[in-house]
């Protein structure tokens, strides 16, 4: 038997918005519109020269590949951590768990002690690495990329450690959420 002959599949027709040609983004409806993205929450810490600890809380993780181990994160180029992250060899990102958001909020908050009374040990390249996390990936500081107002750090994870079963603390709209089985 013979197949009828295929339809061509038509070419789908992309008009563009008149918006886009005639006004400029709104920074607050881009953001809010972000927000509606729903993330992990992080810490990603580092040592600079001179032994100073620092660290910040980071929704901007992701992974990029599994062979050879490689992750991203972002900073903005005007964080007062910039100089560390940028020219440090190690950092450490910390995948926060549920019961972690008073860390979380800790670590964003500015001209505070962040690491006192904090539970940590000395990780890869100095790195601190926090303690109760779901968990550590310990990364070497393998390349930068300059983008709009911030930079994309990817690591070289050298070390990783995970606690079974964890439960993640989680970001959406501006709150803080924990994991809700569907």
């Amino acid at each position: 038997m013979s197949q009828p002959p295929k339809s061509p599949v038509p070419s789908p027709v992309i008009t563009p918005s008149p918006a886009c040609a005639t006004s400029p983004l709104d920074p607050q409806q881009f953001r809010a519109a972000l927000g509606l993205f729903a993330t992990g929450v992080t810490i990603v810490t580092a040592r600079a020269e001179d032994g100073t600890l620092v660290g910040l809380t980071a929704n901007s993780f992701n992974s990029v590949s599994l062979s050879p181990p490689l992750v991203l994160w972002s900073l903005a180029r005007r964080a007062g951590s910039m100089p560390v992250f940028s020219r440090g060899s190690h950092y450490a990102i910390h995948i926060l768990a549920a019961d972690q958001k008073e860390l979380a909020q800790r670590f964003a908050t500015r001209d505070i002690d962040r690491f006192a009374g904090v539970r940590f040990h000395e990780g890869c390249g100095g790195a601190p690495v926090l303690e109760g996390c779901a968990a550590v990936f310990e990364c070497a500081n393998r390349s930068q990329y300059e983008e709009g107002d911030h930079v994309i750090f990817v690591g070289e994870v050298e070390a990783v450690t995970r606690v079974e079963q964890a439960q993640p603390l989680i970001f959406h709209g501006g709150r803080y959420y924990t994991e809700l089985p569907i």
